[in-house]
């Protein structure tokens, strides 16, 4: 296995050299045809998908897993049309910037490139397999794929399409590579290959961001859990806070961009919390939440200290009336994990505030957090969202799969010492 791994990331790194020398018409017709080809192959996908959901439900996995694992033919377009708006954006790949001429004639600017070889760790989403591999070719990087084993069969049908489209387009072989083994040996053999791996991006719960930040010589960036807020502020639009609400909690509870937590004014808590709470209910939404909010909607549970701090991803809502704008942003400073916050008012003072105070990689106002999402901002898809601050916050496109040197143009200058 370990020889077969790193025979695998030697052939990656090989590819790496080759596609950053691709031209974006090549990359684009590349893309265009995994596209295509997801849909003519749409049976052969959700067969080994059946396979894969098959065997899940049989081992105890929760609801918001196992919906995280299904395909149907509206995902697979999905993540169809998620390669075509890739490939139908401006290549990053040798852009040239801040050129400016220094005192002694030169001309020193940056230029765009790709990372090189970039490994995703990652777990039930069959869907980051397809925008993992599309978003890294986009960038000239070559990719390495070790998906969870209950995505195995579903990953192994993705990456033989794919794969079969990036050759018929003259893209190098080991461009895309999925390593099959489902023994986590693999992905500690996988973090040791720092000379042939220049970035890896785990997706997945606590334990295997932890696993991989803890055990790799690589540079790692983080796709941490998404404990995602909603304060509904005094002078917030009700009718837009209801829908806002019940949208972001339970349009698809399991994902990382869902609300966890419900914070609402005290001065309009008496009017707006019972309406919203009985929608959730209605809509097969456990509530718990601290006393004030109980005292306003009995049926709720208790929330205990560890709500605050749970990413639910389910049908599950943590709840509490705060006093005042910056009782919710010291929660949110508490318990927020940095991926997504929101804030309903028609106060611009009050929302410019929680845009320039709240700390988190997106921050909306009067909208979802459902929206935290590489493909809605406009990147075609992502390949995670980051939560540090270092090189790329937030959603991650292609063009945070690359970097930027500097180019220095001279006309024979030498540097002479002052002493």
């Amino acid at each position: 296995m370990v020889e077969e791994i790193r025979r695998k990331a030697l052939k990656a790194k090989e590819a790496s050299r080759q596609l950053a020398r691709v031209s974006p018409r090549q990359k684009n017709e590349a893309l265009k045809g995994m596209a295509e080809a997801l849909i003519h192959q749409e049976a052969a996908i959700l067969q080994a998908n059946r396979q894969d959901q098959e065997t899940a439900k049989g081992t105890g996995h929760s609801a918001a897993f196992l919906d995280r694992l299904a395909l149907n033919p509206r995902r697979i377009r999905a993540m169809a049309q998620a390669l075509k708006e890739i490939g139908a954006l401006p290549d990053p790949v040798g852009e040239v910037s801040e050129m400016s001429i220094r005192p002694n004639g030169l001309m020193v600017g940056r230029m765009r490139v790709p990372l090189g070889v970039v490994g995703i760790i990652y777990e039930s989403r069959p869907s980051v397999t397809a925008d993992a591999a599309g978003l890294c070719l986009r960038a000239g990087n070559a990719v390495i794929l070790r998906g969870g084993k209950e995505a195995l069969a579903t990953n192994i049908a993705i990456v033989d399409i794919l794969t079969k489209e990036a050759i018929r387009a003259d893209l190098p072989e080991g461009s895309i590579t999925l390593i099959e083994t489902p023994d986590r040996a693999a992905i500690l053999e996988l973090l040791q290959l720092d000379q042939l791996i220049d970035l890896l991006i785990p997706r997945g719960g606590p334990e295997l961001i932890r696993f991989v930040v803890e055990n790799s010589r690589i540079p790692v960036i983080r796709h941490e859990k998404g404990l995602c807020h909603t304060y509904v502020d005094e002078d917030a639009d009700r009718t837009m806070a209801e829908e806002i609400v019940l949208n972001a909690k339970v349009e698809r509870p399991g994902v990382c961009n869902a609300m966890e937590s419900l914070l609402v004014h005290e001065r309009i808590a008496s009017d707006f919390l019972p309406g919203v709470a009985r929608r959730l209910e209605e809509a097969k939404v456990e509530l718990r939440g601290c006393l004030r909010s109980r005292a306003l909607y009995p049926s709720m549970k208790e929330a205990s200290d560890k709500d605050w701090d749970t990413e639910y991803l389910d049908l599950i809502l943590s709840v509490r009336v705060v006093q005042d704008l910056e009782e919710a942003l010291d929660h949110i400073a508490l318990h927020g994990s940095g991926l997504a916050e929101a804030i309903v008012t028609q106060n611009y003072f009050t929302a410019w505030k929680f845009l320039r105070e709240v700390d988190a990689s997106s921050v909306f106002v009067n909208a979802s957090t459902r929206f935290a999402d590489g493909g809605e901002f406009g990147m075609g898809a992502e390949i995670g969202i980051s939560t540090q601050k270092l090189h790329a916050r937030g959603p991650m496109g292609f063009r945070e799969l690359t970097c930027t040197k500097f180019i220095i143009m001279g006309e024979g200058q030498v540097r002479r010492s002052l002493s």
